[in-house]
Parts: C-alpha cells; structure tokens; sequence
C-alpha cells in the first residue's frame, strides 16, 4: 500500500525549499507550506463525507490552489476530474455527468458556469469555492483553516485517483481511468526524461486540467520549483525564464516556432534553460533543426497520451543522446517500464515488422484501466495483454526509435493507396508562402477518398492552386497531391496546438452543401 503525494511529506522537512513560485500573484510557497494546506483540505474534503472512491470535478484556472486541490484528494484517496476553466455549460455537465461527481471545486470566475448545471447533475452535493464565502457553496478558505490530516490514506496500485477526458478529437471526451500506481510510474518516467534533481527551476505553461501538468508534479517529485504561469504571452515567458533562472522549460511546437522568430538577443533569456519540453503534436522537422542551431537546448520531444500520462508509458528524445532526434524527426525511445510495439491497423494481433507503418501499440505500467462508463471502448481499445492502441500510425527502426506518421483516423486511403495527412504537409510548409497547412481527406464516389488541403499563407502573399500542385508535383510522389486547396485564416487546434482535422472535414462538408444549394 502506498499513497503518491508521500514524496511531499519528505520534501517538506527541508523547511526552505520552494515547491511553488507564482509570479502573477507574487507569491510563492514552501514544500511545508504546500504541504500544510494539502493536509489542511484533504481534512476539509473528509469534513464534506468526500471518501476514497469519492470524484470531485476540479473547475479551476491555472493557480496553486488546482495542484493543492489535486493532492488532496489523492491524499484521501478520492478521485480528482479535472476540468479546463475554458469548459462551457455542455462540456462541464458531461464531466459532472459522465463522472458521477460528488463535489466540484470552482473559483469566482466559473462559479456562475456551476451554478448554471448544479441542478442538472444529481449526484453533486458539494460546491467549493475559492472565491470567498457565497450563499450555496463552502468556502475554500475555510476548509483550509481546519485541523490538518497527518497521515495520507493507504492506497493500492489500481486504487482510481483520477478520470482524465481526453480532448475530443474524435468526438465526445472518453474519461481516461488513471490509478495512484499510473501516476507514481509517469513521475519517475517523465523525471527520468528530464534528469529532473533538487535546484531545478521549471516554467509550466501547460493547462492544470490537462495531463501535461505531469510534468510539474515530476518536478516537485524531484523536489525543484514549480514556476506556474496562468496564460502564455512570449514576452513574459521570457521575462519569468529570466528572472527565475529556469532550467527546464515547457513548450509545445507553436511555442518553439515563436522562439525561432523571436528577436535577436532572446538567447539570453534562454541561458540558463538545459532542457525544453514538446509535445501534444507534431514538432515539424525544419522548426526543430531552427530551434537547436539558435539556440543548441535539447528538445525532449515526447510521445504519449491522455491514457498514458504523457511519457509515463511513451516514449522521448533525451538530452545528452542527440542521435535520437534523427534528422529532426523522431519522438525517441520507450521511457522507464514502456514497451512500444507497431501492429496491423486492421488486425492488431499482427505484429509489424521494423520500418513497416502500422498502428502504434502501447504496454507500461502509466497505461490506464481503461475508459469510464465506456466498456465497449475500453475493450476494442485495451487489450486483454496490457497493450494500448493509441490510435496513432508510425514506425520505428531497429534500434528501437519511434517515428510517428498521422492519426490512425487521420489516414487517407485512395483508391488502395495509403496518404499520410503530415507527410504532405510537411511539403506544403517548404512553399514560400504558405504559413500553416492541414491535409484531410473527403468521401469520393469513385476512388473512395481524396486528399485536401486548407492553407494559411503568409501576411502580404498569393498563391495560386496551380502553382502549389506544380511544388508539389516536384516533391511527392502524384497520388499524394491534394486534389483541391482551401484558403483559410486559421487551422482549429485543441489547447492552440493539436489539429483539429474533423472540424475541417466537417467545415468542408458545410461549405459544399451550402454551395450545391446556391446552385440548385
């Protein structure tokens, strides 16, 4: 039996070692003092009968007060449903819904968003807000002036401690069920990443309702400073990166590609940074060959998912070994305890063989028990051997380093042959003009499906159709052409970075359908 905020009792003996900085309140804590207010709400929570098992939704924005609502009801064993402050009514009810939630824990900004669904989840019979004291609600404040809970509750490895939705790409959020035992892995695999050690500074950019904020918890793991940061703007990120001296840096490829462009001199800002993190989609290999002859910091470009907790069962490029990055293209090799194995997209009992695209396949001891409330999902998904198929198409080499391609969904097959949306992209972003691209495929009656491709282009230029298709002519083989170009503003991303490429299809769909009805 064990329970993983123990590792925040240890660190809090050392009376000045700082968990937490938060620059846009000015203050910072302790690991003692983040520890007293852990201890103090979890004996709040079991004040309000929140038992182990118990969920409670946590509806905050980016602050202390979401990874103290985190540790807490692990500490007691209960289950934490993270919800993004950005949620609306439709999207908070299906988490309280789906969840069965007991508790949510709100701030001001969202109370009303609560109050608006309360009545429409039944099983909700606590409502905790940070903001003060409001008719209807418990005060956050006052839990946390209670007696604190010394000793955390005892937990098994499968014991659930939190439903995780993933971001719907693909349609409604599936809750990922991810156990003390999940979490306790992907702190020592990400640490293991990041050589993470005491006197490490890390800067979090990453939303605390998503699974990224594991590599925050694996930074205090490892017992350095959480510098949060509530709403990304480059001018800051570089200012905190400064002045906290930060030496693991989060970042993503949209935030890579600014840095890239940045102006001259923002390799001082950058100086002391050993390590910057990318994940939650593709890190295009010219953006990344740019970043590291600017400015020569690794990237720990990472391979995972909702359902692994990031590379707690996945894989990574790690610092120090720079032949993983393969001309700016791999995402690494298995972290920890993962295994990592590509299999027939149709048929995976059918293991591929090294180079040959499939489905990628994971098995490691972050993978979750499988979906909440979703037990055809969870088995068509897990398999009965440990393996989780992520959905994702890629290969890898012999030596054991993975490339990924595209969403297995993603996958365009025309008329028997098979496109991969990334790969074309990737030509298309080599054109002068074009600033952002996204390939997708559409039904076609006679060869199945055909690739097309929405463009964004730079301030001030033109592009012509036919003169894209003659670039791409010189530069893929035929079939993978797209077979039409839509110019758009912008691409849909979930968080500002992973494509949205149903919405497209189905912006496409709209489109057509309303054109064919000017015709008629």
């Amino acid at each position: 039996m064990q329970n993983l905020t123990s590792f925040l009792d240890n660190h809090a003996l050392d009376p000045q070692a700082c968990a937490l900085i938060w620059p846009a309140r000015g203050v910072s804590f302790t690991y003692a003092e983040f520890m007293d207010r852990v201890r103090r709400l979890s004996s709040g929570f079991m004040d309000l009968d929140i038992r182990k098992g118990d969920r409670v939704c946590i509806y905050l924005d980016t602050s202390p007060e979401y990874l103290i609502s985190y540790c807490a009801l692990w500490r007691i064993g209960a289950v934490a449903v993270p919800a993004n402050i950005v949620y609306r009514q439709g999207e908070l009810l299906h988490s309280l819904l789906d969840s069965g939630a007991k508790g949510i824990i709100c701030s001001e900004a969202g109370r009303e968003v609560v109050h608006s669904v309360r009545n429409s989840a039944p099983a909700l019979e606590s409502v905790i807000c940070t903001g003060g004291e409001h008719p209807g609600t418990v005060s956050w404040d006052g839990l946390i002036r209670g007696v604190p809970l010394k000793r955390p509750v005892p937990c098994a490895f499968d014991d659930i401690c939190q439903i995780q939705y993933t971001a719907g790409t693909t349609g409604r959020p599936k809750g990922a069920i991810l156990t003390q035992g999940n979490w306790i892995a992907a702190l020592e695999a990400e640490r293991e990443v990041l050589s993470l050690r005491k006197g490490d500074v890390y800067l979090g950019i990453y939303p605390m309702g998503h699974v990224g904020v594991s590599w925050g918890f694996a930074v205090l793991r490892a017992g350095g400073t959480y510098v949060i940061m509530e709403r990304f703007s480059e001018e800051e990120y570089l200012r905190l990166c400064r002045d906290h001296e930060v030496t693991v840096l989060a970042g993503m490829p949209p935030v890579i590609h600014g840095l890239c462009h940045a102006p001259p001199g923002t390799e001082e800002a950058l100086k002391t940074v050993r390590v910057i993190i990318s994940g939650g989609g593709q890190l295009l290999p010219a953006v990344w060959e740019d970043f590291d002859r600017r400015y020569h910091i690794p990237i720990a470009n990472s391979y995972g998912l909702s359902e692994t907790i990031v590379v707690g069962s996945g894989t990574a490029t790690i610092p120090g070994m720079p032949d993983l990055t393969r001309d700016y293209r791999s995402v690494g090799v298995p972290i920890g305890y993962t295994e990592v194995s590509i299999v027939d997209a149709e048929n995976p009992g059918i293991l591929l063989e090294a180079g040959e695209i499939g489905e990628i396949a994971l098995r490691g001891p972050s993978v979750a028990k499988g979906y909440w409330n979703l037990p055809g999902e969870t088995a068509a998904t897990f398999l009965p051997d440990g393996w989780f198929l992520s959905g994702d198409m890629g290969y890898l080499e012999p030596d054991g380093v993975l490339f990924i391609t595209d969403r297995k969904k993603d996958m365009i097959i025309m008329s028997g042959w098979k496109i991969y949306p990334t790969e074309v992209e990737n030509v298309l972003l080599r054109h002068p003009a074009v600033a952002d691209a996204a390939v997708f495929g559409i039904p076609d009656e006679r060869r199945g499906e055909i690739p097309v491709a929405a463009v964004v282009l730079k301030e001030g230029r033109t592009l012509q159709d036919a003169e894209l298709e003659a670039f791409c002519r010189d530069h893929m083989a035929g079939y993978k052409i797209p077979r039409r170009m839509i110019p758009v503003g912008t691409l849909p991303r979930v968080h500002g970075w992973k494509l949205l490429r149903r919405t497209l299809r189905e912006e496409y769909a709209r489109r057509m359908a309303e054109s064919e009805k000017a015709i008629i």
